[in-house]
């Protein structure tokens, strides 16, 4: 094998146990790159040409990963892993990331119709948004270097749950009282939109099926912000803090999510959806390999179905494969049958693997009780 592909990605090597036939998925991509190509091929009127050129060399570039990533399914199919070459490898990667484990684009408080392996999201559309519309991005105001931190989700009435290393940067604790409290001439809030903008010059081209989708007919208006009013508790044992808000409009607060008091029957390979906002961090991922798979749209919110991997009982962490970046901390991840929230994600790695605090094992937490978590 050539250098790097022996210790390369599960993303990669878990293949065949998140598509199951290779050699259709091989076909199915095949048959897209086709007709994106002869789409391509057509003429384009005068005012949208210019714009159209900019973003022919990323899909030039996109194609030529994706053909290299079919012929290396071909070959997982074949039980010929060791005649891999790198470009092969790292195609697998996308093709997985981008259809097996998409980072589906929110907009308009919506997503795009789905296919193949998350047709199944379709028929969850409305509880989806309903999801959807209780996640918002943590901004500050006042911090030296970041204008916006995670994720955090409504989890009780007038409370959010997010990282303690979110929390981290905005606040601080006073031994003396005993409490957390702001830093001094900072402040925060939660956006549950900041989506990518649909119709401007800065968004990619509706009709690209995986970076975008096409405006549902009857868009609801966009969700106001919240104001973070208060730090409730850092966790100590977890990555977790809890946060008072109230919102800036009249509107008031949206029910809170429902969180999961027990534990599902079955939990490895079980499907899953996270939402966020995977954010860019060449310090944290493979700056080229998120480029290509992200197409440089980063920092607003998205929908991430995938399944949970990994939980044993009593523990205090469960893994799941959904593709997350940075500004994912603070997401929560919910379970697709029910959507009752199942993890509050707080770590990974891109080629490694995600890593949740499992809630229900926090029922009985004084915690979780002072913010009135709303278990179900």
């Amino acid at each position: 094998m050539p250098n790097g592909v022996r210790n390369g990605s599960q993303v990669a090597t878990d293949a065949g146990r998140i598509f199951g036939d290779l050699r259709g998925i091989a076909a199915r991509v095949r048959a897209d790159l086709e007709a994106e190509i002869a789409e391509s091929s057509l003429e384009l009127p005068a005012d949208v040409a210019p714009a159209a050129e900019i973003s022919r060399f990323a899909r030039e570039e996109r194609a030529r990963v994706l053909e290299a990533g079919v012929s290396g399914l071909e070959k997982l199919a074949g039980h010929r892993e060791d005649e891999l070459g790198e470009d092969e490898y790292f195609g697998v990667e996308a093709i997985v990331l981008l259809h097996g484990r998409p980072a589906i684009l929110v907009q308009r408080q919506d997503f795009a119709p789905q296919r193949d392996e998350w047709a199944v999201l379709d028929g969850q559309r409305a509880a989806i948004r309903e999801s959807l519309a209780r996640v918002g991005r943590v901004e500050v105001t006042g911090h030296p270097s970041l204008d916006w931190i995670g994720t955090a989700f409504l989890v009780g009435p007038g409370t959010v749950m997010t990282n303690r290393h979110v929390a981290a940067e905005f606040s601080r604790f006073e031994g003396e009282r005993g409490r957390w409290s702001f830093e001094y001439g900072m402040s925060a809030r939660v956006d549950p939109a900041e989506e990518l903008p649909v119709d401007t010059d800065t968004a990619p081209p509706l009709s690209d099926p995986i970076l975008s989708a096409p405006a549902p007919p009857s868009p609801a208006p966009a969700p106001t912000p919240y104001e973070i009013t208060e730090i409730i508790g850092i966790h100590p044992d977890v990555d977790m803090a809890l946060l008072r808000i109230e919102p800036s409009a009249s509107d008031g607060l949206p029910t809170p999510l429902a969180v999961a008091a027990d534990a599902p029957a079955s939990l490895p390979g079980r499907p899953v959806y996270v939402v966020g906002y995977p954010a860019w961090d060449g310090r944290r991922n493979e700056p080229e390999s998120m480029r290509r798979i992200f197409m440089d749209v980063y920092n607003v919110k998205r929908l991430q179905p995938g399944a949970a991997t990994d939980f044993t009982p009593g523990g205090l962490v469960m893994k799941h494969d959904c593709s997350t970046l940075g500004g994912n901390s603070g997401s929560p991840v919910f379970d697709l049958a029910d959507h009752r929230v199942l993890g509050l994600h707080f770590g990974g790695r891109y080629r490694s693997g995600n890593l949740a605090v499992p809630l229900w094992e926090l029922l009985d937490d004084p915690l979780l009780a002072r913010a009135e978590v709303n278990w179900v």
